[in-house]
């Protein structure tokens, strides 16, 4: 496979801004070693009700903002409604866009029905709802959407997406006669699925490979500054995607938090940097300013120059092996 230089992957990503060119980069931006102060919860309120900076998500159509809330964090877990239902309120509140989840999430789905229910009967149909599957035969997965559909009381899923996809016995598997491809078409003629996604962070090839296969939708990938390092997803599933014009969403921004809590890098700059490559961002949270901070971070900033993606990517090269342990 050809490899993609970033100013060829820069030059094509040129039509999907993060934000209007007029904003400011974020205050100790991605070349400065600086962290930038953490705003306060009075002033990240007031940010996340600004304009959003819209963009495409691939040939679906759909319109998101750079972040999107994750299925994980508070959601990953059981148990936990009170704290979980008013985080997703709260995302509700603030107008995003696109929200993700998975029947591997623990209680992830339940609570998004919750939500939901509590919000009232119009909350399902703002956002652009995704959930998975990791059942990877036609029967089995039918199962689990219906059981998916009831968890969130919804009768229908905007993107359902085949989870984690790792190894080529994924591939032979979903695309075998009475695999969960078949599921898929399926469900789309029932109205049941509206669009058809793959995700990974285990191993860039095979996600290409399944491009190949088949014609998805979009593809939910990791991408962070220490991607660069070894096996990377922004040189190879990316422009692959874009290729295809396929929506791609980005994940793993963070590094599981551990980006953060090193001091390598702020929330804002590491969402940034991945809504660089990526139409949206899912950051999976545990309260309700988490949710604020994330929208106000990605309202206010902007896609990254070659320059300053390079910086980033340096100022974490020297630990990048802590930042990409989900991979192969």
């Amino acid at each position: 496979m050809k490899r993609t230089t970033r100013r060829e992957l820069l030059t094509a990503m040129a039509g999907v801004p993060l934000a209007a060119a007029s904003c400011a980069p974020t205050e100790g931006g991605p070349s400065s070693a600086t962290p930038t102060p953490r705003a306060s919860e009075a002033s990240v309120g007031a940010e996340a009700t600004a304009a959003p900076a819209v963009r495409t998500l691939g040939r679906t159509g759909a319109t998101v903002e750079a972040f999107s809330l994750g299925g994980e964090g508070i959601l990953r877990t059981n148990g936990r409604e009170r704290e979980a239902v008013p985080m997703i309120l709260e995302a509700l509140r603030l107008g995003v866009r696109y929200c993700d989840t998975a029947p591997a999430y623990a209680s992830s789905q339940d609570y998004y029905g919750l939500a939901f229910r509590e919000a009232g009967p119009s909350a399902r149909d703002k956002v652009f709802l995704a959930t998975k599957t990791h059942v990877r035969d036609r029967e089995g997965a039918l199962r689990l959407l219906d059981d998916s559909l009831r968890r969130l009381g919804t009768d229908r899923v905007d993107l359902w997406q085949m989870h984690d996809l790792r190894t080529a016995d994924d591939l032979d598997a979903m695309f075998a006669k009475g695999g969960v491809i078949e599921a898929a078409e399926r469900a789309k003629k029932e109205g049941r699925i509206r669009f058809v996604g793959i995700t990974g962070h285990h191993d860039p090839a095979i996600l290409v490979e399944a491009m190949g296969r088949y014609d998805f939708d979009t593809v939910l990938c990791a991408i962070n500054p220490a991607d660069p390092r070894r096996m990377p997803f922004v040189t190879s599933v990316v422009p692959e995607a874009r290729k295809r014009k396929m929506g791609i969403i980005g994940m793993k921004a963070l590094a599981v938090g551990r980006l953060v809590a090193d001091g390598v890098a702020t929330p804002a700059e590491l969402l940034t940097y991945t809504a660089s490559f990526a139409d949206t961002v899912i950051i999976g949270c545990k309260t309700p300013n988490e949710v604020a901070e994330n929208i106000a971070n990605a309202r206010a900033g902007r896609s990254l120059d070659d320059r300053e993606l390079r910086a980033l990517e340096a100022r974490v090269a020297p630990s990048a092996e802590r930042y990409d342990t989900f991979k192969a």
